[in-house]
């Protein structure tokens, strides 16, 4: 099996984006390929048609290779919980939860023993294997439990690229200064240099191109131009550099970009839809009058649901549904809108309780048992009998609770075949369910954005259109013909 490590000068320089690319590149050449990360940090995750959870990114680049996302691509998958601590999922299963200077001393061997049985797993099923790094493979404090980088590289002795964005400014002495942190046997596998982001005339940079590659010995393979896409991010800060939509669509969406954001990829269908105008509001923010709001998941929904209080924003949601507003929560944000979210167990944090926003005439219990799962399901609302396919990350259990509502009772309408799944009240305007990937579903996605045409009185949209699924693999082939024109990976192949 052949491999290639990608590594990068900062976090963000484009690994992800290079190796998703380099998947699709290598799969249209004919060659039997598959994505690796040996240990992820991220909130957004995705499960496995086994029920393990793994980096959302490395199963868009599982995608990107056509295969089927499995445990072995991403063997450690860490989640930060705040307080410097982070559930720990090995091979798939959530195995616990660490404090950060504790990891490293209970999971360093366990984690490098999976990775490597996880690396003979797939060297025996595949021509190609293309490793991600993650941050830094030069961060001289953490090398020696670097679990992502170039131990990797060194166990395959894989031929890795070094990514650097040259919009950040410093590329230079990023590259040099990363090279020159390496041992020298690290830096005999980097065999090129690519530049990410560049803006600007191309004939400029020659020059420091020439230098670079005269000072380094290493080619550069390419310079990659400043496109505009749109790439699923692992990081919830990337969101701090997300612009709220370009596009003014007659629709305006606000979702909450809670502290704790978690599987903020399920907006990315929302984001694609041309009539759709996406903000991600700082919870601080004004919530104005939108068409709709949506409360996405959380690793710490109740910390999370205290910031809202705090803040204010959960009086502005409740004061928005009052004047006639729509809110939808995913995961962690249909628990907060209920009545109680209970932690009895204190598994996210020193509080066993906390009050809801008062939406639902529901409760949830935290549990430590999570639950993790693919499904599909047959749709109530806002069209019956459509088929939905999604998955479910959590840990609660979420049940319907007696309530008066100025005397009336609040009824609450299934929105699936599978009654733990979610609800909708009475009016249309509070919806709630568990499943992530909602929105990828096209038929769903677009029924429910008529739903809300058809209250501002707009024309409704055709809703015969294919799940996003097909949209996204479209934007691959997009970013493997970026990669192949402007980058040789010659040098890398061979």
């Amino acid at each position: 099996m052949k491999s290639i490590m990608v590594v990068g000068t900062t976090s963000h320089a484009g690994k992800s984006f290079l190796t998703t690319a380099i998947c699709r590149i290598l799969v249209r050449q004919g060659w039997h390929v598959t994505p690796f990360k040996g240990q992820n940090m991220a909130l957004n995750a995705y499960v496995t048609p086994e029920g393990g959870e793994i980096g959302h990114a490395q199963a868009v680049q599982a995608w990107a290779a056509k295969i089927t996302p499995t445990v072995e691509i991403n063997p450690i998958l860490l989640k930060p919980q705040g307080n410097m601590t982070a559930q720990v999922i090995i091979k798939g299963d959530m195995v616990g939860t660490t404090h950060a200077a504790e990891y490293y001393e209970k999971y360093f061997d366990k984690g490098w023993n999976t990775i490597t049985s996880c690396l003979e797993h797939l060297r025996t099923r595949y021509d190609f294997i293309i490793c991600e790094g993650a941050g830094s493979p030069a961060e001289i404090n953490l090398k020696h439990r670097d679990l992502t980088n170039m131990r990797i590289a060194r166990y395959l002795n894989a031929a890795t690229i070094l990514v650097v964005d040259i919009d950040r400014g410093g590329a230079f002495a990023h590259v040099v200064g990363t090279l020159q942190l390496l041992e020298l046997e690290e830096r005999a596998l980097i065999k090129g240099i690519i530049i990410n982001k560049f803006r600007g005339q191309r004939s400029l940079l020659d020059s420091g191109i020439k230098w670079l590659e005269n000072y380094t010995r290493i080619p550069v393979l390419g310079v990659i131009p400043w496109q505009d896409i749109v790439f699923p991010s692992e990081d919830s800060l990337n969101l701090l550099d997300r612009r709220s939509s370009d596009t003014k669509g007659e629709l305006t969406i606000n979702i909450i970009r809670l502290p704790h954001i978690a599987n903020f990829t399920d907006f990315e269908p929302l984001d694609a839809e041309p009539t759709v105008t996406l903000n991600y509001l700082n919870i601080q923010d004004p919530l104005n009058c939108p068409d709709a709001v949506i409360i996405p998941g959380s690793k710490t929904t109740i910390a999370d649901l205290i910031t809202l209080h705090q803040s204010g924003m959960a009086k502005q949601l409740q004061d928005y549904i009052e004047l006639g507003g729509i809110i939808l929560g995913i995961c962690g944000g249909f628990q907060m809108l209920g009545k109680h979210i209970f932690d009895p167990d204190r598994l996210e944090g020193d509080k066993d309780s906390c009050l809801g926003l008062n939406l639902l005439p529901t409760e949830t219990i935290i549990t430590p048992k999570k639950i993790s799962r693919q499904r599909q399901v047959i749709s109530n609302y806002p069209k019956s009998g459509l088929a939905v396919a999604g998955y479910e990350i959590h840990q609660g259990i979420t049940y319907l609770i007696k309530s008066q509502n100025r005397g009336q009772t609040t009824t609450l309408h299934s929105l699936f075949d599978d009654y733990s799944l979610g609800f909708v009240n009475d009016t249309y305007s509070v919806w709630g369910c568990y499943l992530h990937g909602l929105f990828n579903n096209g038929v769903w996605r677009r029924t429910w954005l008529n739903f809300l045409c058809q209250r501002r009185g707009l024309s409704t949209l055709p809703i015969e259109i294919s799940n996003y699924c097909e949209q996204r693999d479209a934007h691959i082939d997009s970013l493997a013909d970026l990669v192949e024109e402007f980058v040789d990976l010659k040098p890398v192949l061979h």
